[in-house]
């Protein structure tokens, strides 16, 4: 039987009355305004889908049960480094509509000034365009698209 996406949300912790309490929180606290998605640098939305990204991937390590922080750390890193996540993309690039495409193609062709120490350039450009995706979908509030291309490009065996 599959787990839908919803049973998946919820086993983990993760879903999206959760995230968007959370977001409107924050900008209650912090008087944040909505700004134009398209008005962010790529670079700008892989900032904030790196962290994403990886706050996903932890919250599901942790809540698959508890282990000790080494084990969580390992795992969690070979997750979330730019090879697996240039991997991730091949399997859901031809998920994305035209506008996450875009933003995709936008975050792997900005030029950062920095670069993994253990990713080729193209691994590196396609991580880059992923958390760029991943950055866009957050600050547009569609945390079940995330989970869903996550849990797409992982695939259940491999957490």
């Amino acid at each position: 039987m599959e787990t839908s996406l919803n049973d998946m949300s919820e086993t983990n912790g993760l879903n999206e009355e959760n995230l968007s309490s959370l977001k409107g929180m924050l900008h209650q606290l912090f008087h944040l305004e909505d700004k134009d998605l398209r008005t962010y640098s790529p670079l700008t939305l892989a900032y904030i889908g790196d962290g994403v990204y990886e706050l996903v991937i932890r919250t599901i390590l942790v809540k698959k049960g508890n282990c000790p922080v080494n084990q969580l750390h390992r795992k969690a890193s070979s997750l979330v480094k730019a090879g697996t996540q240039s991997s991730m993309m091949e399997v859901i690039e031809p998920m994305l509509t035209e506008e996450e495409h875009s933003v995709y193609r936008r975050g792997r062709n900005a030029h950062s000034p920095t670069m993994a120490k253990h990713a080729t350039m193209a691994d590196y450009r396609r991580a880059t365009g992923f958390e760029a995706l991943m950055g866009y979908l957050y600050l547009k509030d569609d945390f079940s698209r995330i989970i869903e291309l996550v849990r797409a490009g992982i695939g259940e065996d491999k957490i």
